[in-house]
């Protein structure tokens, strides 16, 4: 099914201070990337075209600046502003008109992930409704935390538990219906004063059409969210990449795989590119692909 994406990446980024000073916490690097390059792989990578960049007033422009209107990469991007932080499904209202009458998929800007095919299984099975996913982790009341009956199916849903009921956390990827702009419209902000995502999440499992991919081992999902993480999830990027020859969030890359981009305008899109290790790697996609195409 034909998906739009919702990149949100806004926020105060308190928790990067003094980073954030210089730039927004979705800018700074992760390893040898924009952290925003992450998420906009992922989406691409599971077939969005149309994409929708939430940010703050300020930091707007900078983002526009690096990722242009999407052309380079094939798909379109569009650019909304959060003046002001009050939850992340406060997205779903800012982008309205931008969804209109399609499911959309709502990724955090500083989510990373890597592995599997679990993603592109989910994408390609949604039809109405909602999904999420649960991920195990040590620290469960850091999240949303997913409880599942005897039969695996999801029973509950709590944000930040003090005593969590399963080790399975829900990660800032989230695929709805068109429904969730008027189930949104129709919360009542938090003690926090925000529209939580997981109260969106409680609505669609109260009526039945809320769906949880839980996902596996062998699958990582990091949040770049604060200094030590932006550290670890730069580690394992570096050490992911020299060890398979790849890299994991080249937008161009993914664009191509996805026919969105052609080789010769991905040859173009390259020749365009200073000289750096990002260009070698891409250079190495093209000569690739050329190569087995002539054979």
């Amino acid at each position: 099914m034909y998906m739009k994406g919702i990149i949100l990446a806004g926020g105060a980024g308190s928790r990067l201070y003094p980073l954030t000073l210089v730039a927004s916490k979705q800018l700074q690097p992760v390893y040898d990337k924009p952290m925003v390059y992450y998420p906009l792989t992922t989406l691409l990578e599971n077939g969005v075209r149309e994409f929708c960049l939430i940010s703050t007033p300020q930091d707007l422009p900078r983002f526009r600046q690096l990722l242009g209107d999407g052309t380079s990469l094939g798909v379109t991007i569009e650019y909304r502003e959060q003046p002001k932080p009050a939850g992340i499904a406060q997205a779903f209202l800012i982008a309205e008109t931008f969804i209109g009458g399609d499911p959309v998929a709502l990724i955090l800007g500083d989510n990373l992930f890597y592995g599997g095919d679990s993603f592109l299984q989910a994408f390609k099975d949604f039809r109405t409704g909602a999904t999420i996913f649960g991920y195990q982790v040590d620290d469960a009341e850091r999240y949303g935390v997913v409880e599942f009956d005897a039969a695996g199916k999801a029973v509950s849903i709590e944000e930040k538990p003090i005593s969590p009921r399963s080790n399975y956390a829900v990660p800032g990827l989230y695929l709805y219906d068109d429904q969730v702009v008027a189930i949104t419209r129709a919360l009542e902000p938090s003690p926090r004063g925000e529209l939580e995502i997981t109260d969106v999440n409680k609505e669609y499992l109260r009526r039945g059409a809320l769906r949880v991919w839980r996902l596996s081992r062998g699958f990582a999902w990091l949040d770049a969210g604060t200094s030590s993480s932006l550290h670890d999830a730069s580690a394992y990027v570096q050490t992911i990449e020299k060890r398979q020859g790849i890299k994991i969030g080249c937008p161009e890359e993914a664009a191509f795989r996805q026919g969105f981009l052609d080789l010769e305008r991905l040859r173009l899109t390259v020749s365009r590119l200073p000289s750096c290790e990002y260009r070698a790697y891409l250079e190495k996609v093209v000569k690739e692909s050329g190569a087995s195409r002539a054979t």
